[in-house]
Protein backbone atom coordinates (compact mmCIF):
# COMPACT_ATOMS: atom_id res chain seq x y z
CA UNK A 1 0.00 0.00 0.00
CA UNK A 2 1.41 3.35 -1.26
CA UNK A 3 2.07 5.49 1.61
CA UNK A 4 -0.53 9.35 1.50
CA UNK A 5 2.36 11.86 1.46
CA UNK A 6 6.35 12.11 1.49
CA UNK A 7 5.96 12.46 5.19
CA UNK A 8 4.00 9.11 5.29
CA UNK A 9 6.66 7.59 3.46
CA UNK A 10 9.20 8.08 5.68
CA UNK A 11 7.44 5.81 8.57
CA UNK A 12 6.91 6.70 12.66
CA UNK A 13 9.29 8.90 14.00
CA UNK A 14 7.85 12.60 13.74
CA UNK A 15 9.64 13.53 10.39
CA UNK A 16 9.30 17.18 9.13
CA UNK A 17 10.18 18.79 5.77
CA UNK A 18 13.34 20.71 5.83
CA UNK A 19 14.19 21.12 2.09
CA UNK A 20 13.12 19.91 -1.56
CA UNK A 21 13.60 20.29 -4.88
CA UNK A 22 11.24 20.08 -7.87
CA UNK A 23 11.91 18.52 -10.95
CA UNK A 24 9.03 19.23 -12.87
CA UNK A 25 7.51 15.49 -12.79
CA UNK A 26 8.21 14.69 -9.16
CA UNK A 27 9.77 16.28 -5.78
CA UNK A 28 12.25 15.21 -4.14
CA UNK A 29 11.68 15.89 -0.23
CA UNK A 30 14.49 15.98 2.48
CA UNK A 31 13.13 15.24 6.05
CA UNK A 32 14.78 15.14 9.65
CA UNK A 33 13.43 13.85 12.97
CA UNK A 34 16.11 14.97 14.96
CA UNK A 35 18.03 12.10 14.83
CA UNK A 36 17.64 10.74 11.12
CA UNK A 37 17.25 12.14 7.32
CA UNK A 38 14.82 10.86 5.18
CA UNK A 39 14.36 11.26 1.52
CA UNK A 40 11.61 10.99 -0.91
CA UNK A 41 11.10 11.37 -4.39
CA UNK A 42 7.15 11.71 -4.63
CA UNK A 43 6.09 11.36 -8.60
CA UNK A 44 3.21 13.96 -9.75
CA UNK A 45 1.39 11.19 -11.78
CA UNK A 46 1.19 7.84 -11.84
CA UNK A 47 3.40 6.86 -14.47
CA UNK A 48 5.74 4.14 -15.67
CA UNK A 49 9.20 6.57 -15.68
CA UNK A 50 11.97 4.90 -13.08
CA UNK A 51 12.18 7.03 -10.27
CA UNK A 52 14.96 7.01 -7.32
CA UNK A 53 15.94 8.68 -4.09
CA UNK A 54 19.54 9.42 -2.91
CA UNK A 55 21.44 10.33 0.25
CA UNK A 56 25.25 10.07 1.92
CA UNK A 57 26.29 11.47 4.90
CA UNK A 58 29.73 13.25 4.75
CA UNK A 59 32.23 10.74 4.96
CA UNK A 60 29.91 7.88 4.85
CA UNK A 61 28.02 5.08 2.07
CA UNK A 62 25.34 6.52 -0.34
CA UNK A 63 22.03 4.77 -0.25
CA UNK A 64 19.79 4.67 -3.20
CA UNK A 65 16.78 3.51 -4.32
CA UNK A 66 15.57 3.64 -7.72
CA UNK A 67 12.75 1.52 -10.13
CA UNK A 68 9.78 2.15 -11.76
CA UNK A 69 8.08 2.82 -8.60
CA UNK A 70 4.54 3.69 -9.70
CA UNK A 71 3.92 6.47 -7.34
CA UNK A 72 6.92 7.32 -5.43
CA UNK A 73 10.82 6.31 -4.79
CA UNK A 74 12.07 6.00 -1.16
CA UNK A 75 12.39 5.93 1.57
CA UNK A 76 16.29 5.83 2.00
CA UNK A 77 17.26 7.12 5.42
CA UNK A 78 20.49 7.97 6.91
CA UNK A 79 21.27 8.35 10.91
CA UNK A 80 23.84 11.72 10.54
CA UNK A 81 22.66 14.51 13.73
CA UNK A 82 25.24 16.81 13.14
CA UNK A 83 26.77 15.63 10.31
CA UNK A 84 26.36 17.19 6.28
CA UNK A 85 24.78 15.25 3.90
CA UNK A 86 24.14 15.22 -0.12
CA UNK A 87 20.63 14.15 -0.80
CA UNK A 88 18.86 14.16 -3.83
CA UNK A 89 16.62 12.02 -6.68
CA UNK A 90 15.75 11.48 -9.80
CA UNK A 91 12.90 11.33 -12.29
CA UNK A 92 13.89 9.42 -15.89
CA UNK A 93 14.70 6.33 -17.08
CA UNK A 94 18.03 6.19 -19.13
CA UNK A 95 20.79 8.23 -19.60
CA UNK A 96 19.45 11.20 -21.87
CA UNK A 97 19.11 14.80 -21.31
CA UNK A 98 15.30 14.50 -21.02
CA UNK A 99 16.03 12.66 -17.09
CA UNK A 100 15.12 15.05 -14.39
CA UNK A 101 17.53 15.01 -11.55
CA UNK A 102 19.29 16.43 -8.73
CA UNK A 103 21.88 15.77 -6.08
CA UNK A 104 23.00 18.11 -3.63
CA UNK A 105 26.41 19.16 -2.27
CA UNK A 106 26.99 18.69 1.13
CA UNK A 107 24.72 20.43 3.50
CA UNK A 108 22.41 20.62 6.17
CA UNK A 109 25.45 20.35 8.56
CA UNK A 110 23.75 21.05 12.10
Amino acid sequence: MAASSPVAACGVGSYHVIDKKDLGKAVVYLMYNGTTNCVVTWKDTTDDVNVGAYIRPAGGTSRTEYDDYKYYAGPVKVNAPGQCISWGGVYGGDTSSTNLWYISPMEHCD
